[in-house]
């Protein structure tokens, strides 16, 4: 009889143990239906939209429900219209937007933006920690914000996917305005980018092998242009060479005297170093830029992050250009904002995908936990600070994203 009860009792925990797993099965495979807000950027100049009318239509064939503000996607030339038709909720109240569960923005939020959010929110957006202060940081951590910064999102190829994505598009135009300005029409010497039969080739000194140097000498190389790149990394200058496949690429390390042969004698020169950490570095003094030929053009990418050119100042898309040395300095730190309608359309590529997956794993943390690239991602989760490096900037108290997850559970 003992025997009996004890047989009777273990079916009774394995009977129990199925329903236990079919259970977290259940709700491991549960769809959210996620509530997404898209506000209209306010940051001056800011003209990209994180998600196309498109993307919209996947997201809502999905279930989820996307509430746009009226005139979010103006900037890139994306109507209302085209938004509605695509099941879209076209909200006139920002406040009706900033209710969302997800709100998905270009920029980081404004303090007065912040203040409209509500608890436990998510919010996906850039960080840009050159200009980010402590007050920002307490304020969603105050609110118990789950924040994702998009600068460090990586792909399968353990790639920043966003950080690639503009960094082509920067690279790609910043030959395109150097062209521009190197035409009579706005000043410049009135050169061709390029070159063709019996005429010499533009000369063009590109500072960094990084993408954008490498999409640049790319553009400038099918222009038919006379391309040299430096950087201090002989890693990188054999990268960029390799993936050009290119032997007509003139590539040097930073030798101070021969890269101020290059840039007194070339038409363009453009800046693309980057900062792992803090300023740009200074690679070009005042001097050598006052002995650069009439007319040449400078566009100084990096210098959101202090500029590669002593003589550099931070303009805008409305100014984009100052003369110094009657030399054509263009300085506008979001240079993607230039073509926002293409480069909505790389972030979107990058952005739906991510807001499906959340839907698909049952909530942000499921996915975050199951996406080492996601995860990177993560700074704030339930008003913590997950990321050392952010928490050491500012003071603040880190707390280890995995412990926070086992003690919530």
């Amino acid at each position: 009889m003992a025997t009996g009860l004890r047989d009777g009792m273990a079916d009774i925990a394995r009977q129990g143990l199925m329903q236990t797993q079919e259970a977290t099965l259940e709700t491991k495979n549960k769809k959210f239906n996620l509530q997404i807000g898209i506000p209209k950027e306010i940051s001056f100049q800011e003209n990209r939209i994180a998600l196309t009318p498109l993307s919209v239509a996947l997201l809502v064939n999905n279930g989820h429900q996307v509430v746009l503000e009226s005139g979010a996607g103006i900037a890139a030339n994306f109507s209302d219209r085209e938004y509605a038709e695509q099941g879209a909720k076209i909200a006139y109240d920002k406040k009706e937007v900033f209710d969302c569960d997800v709100l998905v923005k270009i920029a980081p939020p404004m303090l007065d933006e912040i203040a409209m959010m509500h608890k436990g929110q998510t919010l996906i957006s850039s960080l840009q920690t050159g200009t980010l202060k402590a007050e920002y940081l307490k304020a969603l951590i105050h609110k118990k914000i789950n924040a994702l910064c998009f600068e460090h999102l990586r792909d399968e190829g353990n790639i920043l996917s966003v950080v690639r994505a503009m960094s082509e598009i920067v690279g790609s135009t910043s030959i395109l305005i150097a062209a521009e300005y190197l035409s009579n029409v706005t000043g410049g010497k009135g050169l061709m980018l390029g070159g063709f039969t019996g005429v010499p080739p533009t000369e063009i000194v590109i500072l960094g092998a990084g993408t954008v140097g490498e999409y640049a000498a790319r553009t400038a190389l099918a222009l038919g242009a006379e391309v040299k790149v430096f950087d201090s990394s002989i890693y990188r200058l054999r990268r960029l060479q390799n993936n050009l496949g290119n032997s007509r690429v003139f590539t040097s390390v930073m030798q101070p005297i021969v890269l101020n042969k290059a840039i007194v004698t070339c038409d363009v020169v453009i800046g693309a170093i980057r900062a792992t950490h803090g300023r740009s570095p200074c690679v070009v003094m005042e001097e050598t830029v006052s002995k650069m030929k009439p007319h040449s053009v400078v566009i100084d990418v990096s210098i959101d992050q202090g500029g590669c050119f002593e003589t550099s100042e931070v303009t805008n898309h409305t100014n984009p250009v100052f003369r110094k040395y009657d030399v054509i300095h263009y300085c506008v730190p979001n240079i993607a904002s230039r073509v926002p309608r293409t480069a909505s359309y790389a972030l979107t590529n990058i952005f739906a995908p991510i807001l499906l997956a959340i839907g698909e794993y049952g909530g942000l943390m499921n996915m975050v936990w199951n996406t080492p690239g996601i995860r990177e991602a993560l700074y704030i989760y339930q008003g913590n600070v997950t990321n050392k490096d952010l928490a050491d900037m500012f003071n603040l108290p880190f707390k280890d994203l995995e412990l926070l997850v086992v003690s919530s559970q």
